[in-house]
């Protein structure tokens, strides 16, 4: 009588995890999410409105990580190709939901003055990203294939299925709706901003 050889990897290997889940190892597949579960939810939690879509994001991205491992090529980083992987199923999640597609405006409201540089770069990335998940679907998720993961506007239509010109004011309504986020959140910044264009005026 012929056993299947017991297939075993060591966790502090990414290389025998990853050879283990290509071997279909339940247990190994549990160790990858283990190991990248906490990287996988800092990409998907800035592209959902709820922990409960970021997690529904995570799921189905790590089904396309196993389904598609027999791809991934172990001359790049394992993490870059787990990120373009989360990035991509948060898209496909964006798309195939159609409420997010018919709210995608937003009143801006309110006079904002044209921020100097400066003051975004005393502001911590982190609560930069909080504010970002407050905008609504469509202006942080052209917000953050732009700015953040660098597409330029033409591969962001193509890839949300939208015109240019679109993404292109979903940019601007995005960085508006920042600004006057920023301003309630950081009013000093803002007023020291604020006093310093208008001296500048004045002389």
């Amino acid at each position: 009588m012929f056993f299947d050889k017991k297939i075993t990897f060591n966790e502090k290997d990414l290389q025998s995890v990853l050879s283990a889940c290509l071997a279909r190892n339940q247990q190994a597949e549990r160790t990858l999410i283990t190991l990248f579960l906490g990287y996988a939810k800092s990409i998907c939690i800035r592209y959902a409105s709820s922990e409960q879509e970021a997690e529904e994001i995570i799921n189905d991205g790590f089904l396309k990580v196993f389904s598609n491992l027999s791809k991934y090529d172990n001359a790049q980083s394992f993490r870059a190709w787990l990120r373009k992987i989360m990035v991509n199923t948060a898209i496909d999640y964006y798309r195939s939901n159609e409420k997010y597609r018919l709210n995608s405006t937003i009143d801006a409201g309110g006079e904002v003055t044209d921020f100097d540089p400066d003051v975004l770069t005393k502001i911590s990335a982190d609560e930069i990203m909080v504010l970002v998940q407050k905008l609504p679907p469509a202006y942080r998720m052209v917000f953050m294939l732009h700015v953040v993961e660098g597409y330029n506007h033409r591969e962001i239509a193509e890839r949300l299925g939208i015109q240019e010109g679109t993404s292109k004011s979903n940019l601007r309504d995005a960085r508006l709706k920042l600004q006057q986020m920023i301003k309630i959140a950081h009013p000093e910044l803002y007023d020291i901003y604020a006093l310093r264009n208008r001296k500048i005026n004045e002389n």
